[in-house]
């Protein structure tokens, strides 16, 4: 347990959040289909791409680690070897999903899975398409994990998303690489894309009009050095203190300002927050340093198009929203639900300890805030967006509180007690 007091002076100074989840996980993926090293800067040394690491390891790709560089030695698109072991993608529904992709068109069978957390999640959505393209993929009871993938020949199509997904989506368009044909994915609302702008960096023809892409296979992916900007959804929990402490001033430096990935900047700025967008630039990622300063925040509707571009960052705007002035409606939200935990549910009841007026709903919730909050004791359901949210809100609760289980922050950001902390003066 972690006991976690207010904030009293206010939060002032800088901080370098981790490397992007996202894009970390994906850097090793490409490098290890790519012929060539990939020199990978900024990579998240979280337990989720850890894991992506250890389970291209497994097949045969040489990876080594450093303090401030992954290097990815290529095994190119047809040298992955027949992993003797189960793959074991730990926490990671990242790792799971896509790997489903690539080893879809592998010559060999294979068998992942992960922690008792993956084994819950659905991954019927993923399944489903992959048949579609030729693949041989069985799951336990059909939808679950551990996931049996015996590699076969396959064939692009055009397959239109039950919802917007990137996991799903790059699913599709990694198996793509490997199928005779070109695969088409139609969206029904942009989500993240680094998929695709790292296939393009890659030299891989990608298409995209308006929700649809359209990959045409590669012969082979030439490797490419990455350097990975920080995670707007580690910054997320900055942005948030940064507003519902008062006398505050944070800068945050270096991050992904991906506009598939800025919906949390796009709220915050609706409900009234003083966030500045500094020092600017734009490669295969856009890049800035953010200052956020404390705000009077007020209620605001989040639902729609732009849930797939905050749907990690919605328990910290639950947070945020808990201080703001008036109701606050997040809704068509249900993604939460297949999380690490059950998201809604998890931020219902912990918020609901504070004091905070929140009310469940099918796809979401209603919060009605501006009252004064006090401390309580938190689970964290071993989900590391609930730990690092709560951890924010007792910044600006009356009293001290505890976080139960605080080292599941590991997943994202191992550092982020520290991180906090160092920003209190």
């Amino acid at each position: 347990m972690l006991t976690c007091h207010p904030s009293t002076g206010g939060l002032h100074g800088a901080v370098t959040v981790p490397g992007d989840k996202s894009i970390s996980h994906r850097a090793v993926m490409f490098g290890a289909l790519a012929s060539g090293d990939t020199h990978i800067t900024g990579f998240l040394m979280g337990e989720d791409c850890l894991s992506t690491i250890s389970c291209f390891r497994q097949m045969g790709v040489k990876i080594d680690v450093s303090d401030d560089e992954v290097v990815v030695h290529g095994a190119g698109m047809h040298g992955l070897q027949e992993p003797s072991e189960l793959l074991y993608t730990g926490n990671s529904g990242t790792t799971t999903r896509l790997l489903c992709g690539i080893l879809a068109g592998q010559p060999f069978r294979s068998v992942l899975s992960g922690d008792a957390s993956i084994q819950k999640r659905p991954m019927g959505r993923i399944i489903k398409p992959l048949r579609e393209m030729g693949a041989n993929i069985d799951g336990k009871d059909g939808n679950l994990c551990p996931l049996t993938v015996s590699g076969s020949a396959l064939h692009g199509i055009t397959y239109t998303l039950p919802v917007a997904s990137a996991q799903l989506k790059s699913a599709i368009l990694l198996a793509g690489l490997f199928a005779e044909g070109e695969t088409t994915v139609i969206e029904p609302a942009p989500s993240r894309d680094h998929t695709e702008r790292m296939l393009r960096g890659l030299g891989v023809d990608v298409r995209t009009d308006g929700n649809v892409i359209t990959l045409t296979p590669p012969e082979q992916l030439t490797a490419v050095d990455v350097a990975v900007p920080g995670d707007i959804s580690s910054a997320a929990y900055f942005l948030v203190a940064g507003c519902i402490v008062p006398n505050s001033e944070i800068t945050i430096r270096n991050v992904g300002i991906n506009p598939t990935r800025t919906g949390i900047l796009d709220v915050l700025r609706d409900m009234g927050a003083d966030i500045e967008l500094v020092n600017c630039t734009d490669d295969v990622e856009p890049v800035c340093d953010i200052i956020v300063r404390s705000s009077r925040l007020h209620g605001t509707r989040i639902g729609g198009d732009i849930i797939p571009r905050l749907i990690d960052e919605l328990p910290v705007i639950a947070v945020a929203a808990a201080f703001a002035e008036g109701e606050t409606v997040i809704c068509d939200a249900q993604e939460l639900k297949v999380k690490e935990s059950n998201r809604i549910a998890a931020m219902v009841s912990e918020l609901s300890k504070t004091g905070c007026d929140i009310t469940e709903t099918e796809d979401g919730m209603v919060i009605r805030g501006g009252k004064p909050l006090h401390g309580a004791q938190f689970a964290c359901y071993a989900d590391h967006r609930v730990a690092m949210s709560m951890a924010v809100c007792a910044l600006a609760c009356e009293g001290d509180s505890v976080l139960e289980d605080p080292d599941c922050v590991a997943i994202s950001y191992p550092t982020f007690f520290d991180a906090l902390h160092g920003l209190e003066g």
